[in-house]
């Protein structure tokens, strides 16, 4: 290679190295988010007659989420419409504006701007009808009544008519709306007493006047003020060093820790919601709510007296009707009639019949079809196999008779029993008939099998399911044993032998917790709860305290309710009757509990502010992740 050429060669090298390092990138970073110019009419302007509002930018922009984030109030009966046009937001109000009102749009952080989506934070537009702004504000958090998870997207609304009837047939006065964390902040409140309410507005109407409506209420009225106050506000010389810290003088308004905690009103609107026969031999029944007593079942085209075996679950609202008469529960269609209470008009309840036709999902003449088909499947595999013997008789083959089914026996038992569980045989079928001799409990010591005394008795929570009551002690192992044919099923089918053995584990292996919990007395139910919130023990308090024993070591938390009636159950409220649901309290700390420890917890403060109670962990209304601010101009001076 030539000079010349070469030294051409290593100016196209070095040309594209330099060209590799970047392109021209038309400046610095747009970092900062839109600046408002001008406004039609301008912020905060008073004597406001124009529904049209014009809101102009210093940069091109868009809204994000318009509908979820952005708040106009006092609450529009008809939607405003809300739209960008380049640099301007255009605002139409349809409703007539009220004289002497402050409004305010609340974008919070809806506006961003077109290239970049630098969102303008907590921004609001304020205007008047009046001579004067509005000043006042209040803010606070909305939880859910059953387990303090922070309730997102509900509204918040204010009422200057204290009547307990303004919130089941007025509009708000004022709103806002929830974040990811539960939290809402409402400005333009004129001073006043008022009444706050919260509500999953189902229909548009800001009143409650659907009983599905998730909704809240404050006891006593609210009253905003406004009051001097501190912050400290942070000054960055970049992105990662502070530059000075300065104290800086600001206006609270109050109050600002408001809880309103809501809950669903119970469905007492009691009505047959379905029914189904996915089987010749079942139908169930499903109700819109409980039932104090089982309906009455009447066959229309059967004889229905002693027909059925009845499976409720707890709360009589789903219930499963086994047929016993094979002649009966063949029939493609029959026909019932079910009695049970239900309101009228008045709210007042009386007997309710609703005629049924239950038809299974496939017919008599379908399943002889499918069950000819499989016998003459199994046979051919039968005569199949029978051939290869040296003694099959071609002219007189052996005869195929299909296996009777047997009567399947599920248990819980294992060689590592929780000493507080019981031990139970569940069956797929209501039991017709027990042979009890033919069950045989053992004591296994030294391997020889020790008969031990032991009660059978059905479950009183299930029909098909029964517990062997007996004294089990830690680490040692037992033995059952069950004759074939010692259950027969409701359909004729019989069990097989069973074997189980069993073996309950040492008292090494738990731990033990004691709970002082002041101010709680005998009325709390105390759970222990897994990492998804779900009760996997429950105590109740007595003189403030409670112990759960046989603790499984794991990590855990703890809810608590105030059992104010005593049914052990946590109740639910209600706005016409003035109840609060009860109240829940969380344990603000996961614990870790270990074999072999007794734990006592006596920090227990069940008065700290609600919405710190419940650990970030186990919340599943996680907050919306804040957006990064990169400071994509620094880092690029490191590239």
């Amino acid at each position: 290679m030539s000079v010349r050429n070469f030294a051409l060669y290593t100016m196209l090298l070095l040309m594209a190295a330099c060209a590799s390092m970047g392109t021209p990138d038309g400046g610095p970073y747009d970092e900062t988010p839109p600046v408002l110019l001008t406004s039609t009419p301008r912020v905060n302007a008073l004597n406001v007659k124009d529904n049209k509002i014009v809101l102009e930018f210093d940069e091109f922009i868009k809204l994000q989420n318009a509908y979820e984030k952005i708040v106009v109030s006092p609450p529009q009966l008809q939607q405003p419409e809300i739209k960008v046009n380049g640099k301007r937001i255009i605002a139409e109000l349809f409703d007539t504006l009220k004289p002497s009102t402050t409004y305010t749009i609340d974008f919070n952080d809806a506006i961003v701007d077109n290239n970049e989506g630098n969102p303008l934070e907590s921004f609001s537009f304020v205007f008047s009808t009046g001579d004067k702004v509005d000043t006042l504000g209040l803010s606070g958090t909305v939880l859910d009544a059953s387990n303090l998870e922070p309730v997102k997207g509900i509204l918040v609304g204010l009422h200057s008519d204290h009547s307990d009837s303004a919130f089941t047939k007025k509009p708000f006065d004022r709103i806002s709306r929830t974040d990811s964390r539960g939290q809402f902040s409402m400005r333009g409140v004129a001073p006043g007493k008022y009444r706050i309410y919260a509500l999953a507005d189902a229909n548009g109407n800001y009143r409650f006047d659907q009983k599905s409506e998730k909704i809240a209420y404050f006891d006593s009225l609210i009253v905003p003020y406004a009051t001097p106050a501190w912050r400290n506000d942070t000054v960055w010389h970049d992105s990662i060093t502070i530059d000075t810290i300065k104290r800086v003088a600001y206006t609270r308004l109050c109050p600002d820790d408001i809880v309103l905690r809501a809950f669903n009103e119970p469905l007492n609107q009691q009505y047959l919601a379905k029914n189904s026969r996915e089987k010749h031999n079942i139908f169930k029944l499903y109700f819109a709510a409980p039932l104090d007593t089982l309906p009455l079942v009447k066959g229309l085209d059967f004889e229905s007296a002693d027909a059925f075996v009845v499976e409720a679950n707890a709360t009589n609202d789903t219930l499963t009707y086994w047929l016993k008469d094979t002649l009966v529960y063949y029939r493609d269609t029959l026909t019932v009639e079910v009695t049970y209470p239900a309101p009228d008009s008045m709210g007042i309840y009386a007997p309710r019949s609703d005629t049924l036709r239950l038809v299974p999902r496939k017919s008599r003449a379908k399943i002889l079809e499918e069950e000819k088909k499989a016998f003459e499947e199994n046979e051919k595999k039968f005569l199949k196999e029978a051939a290869r013997n040296d003694d099959f008789d071609k002219e007189n083959p052996p005869k195929y008779i299909p296996p009777i089914p047997a009567l399947n026996i599920e248990s819980n038992g294992s060689m590592s029993m929780d000493v507080h569980r019981d031990f139970k045989l569940k069956f797929v079928e209501p039991i017709g008939s027990i042979d009890t001799a033919s069950i045989h409990l053992y004591q296994v010591v030294d391997t020889v099998n020790q008969p031990i005394p032991y009660v059978f008795r059905q479950s009183p929570d299930n029909i098909r399911e029964y517990i062997i009551y007996a004294e089990w002690r830690p680490e040692k192992e037992y033995k059952l044993e069950i004759d074939s044919a010692a259950f027969v099923g409701l359909y004729g089918s019989a069990s097989n032998r069973f074997d189980q053995p069993l073996k309950f584990r040492s008292l090494d292996e738990y731990a033990t917790l004691r709970l002082n919990i002041p101010g709680t007395g005998n009325k709390a139910v105390v759970e222990l709860l897994n990492n998804s919130d779900k009760p996997v023990a429950t105590q109740r308090t007595e003189n403030n305290r409670c112990t759960f024993f046989f603790v499984t070591p794991g990590n855990y938390y703890m809810r608590l309710f105030i059992d104010e009636n005593g049914n052990g159950e946590w109740d639910t409220g209600n706005y016409e009757n003035k109840q609060q649901a009860e109240k829940v309290y969380y344990y603000p700390r996961m614990l870790d509990l270990r074999a072999m420890f007794e734990y006592d917890q006596n920090d227990w403060n069940i008065n700290m502010p609600a919405a710190k109670q419940k650990p970030l962990e186990i919340t599943k209304q996680k907050p919306d992740k804040v957006r990064e601010k990169r400071n994509r101009n620094a880092e690029r001076k490191f590239k």
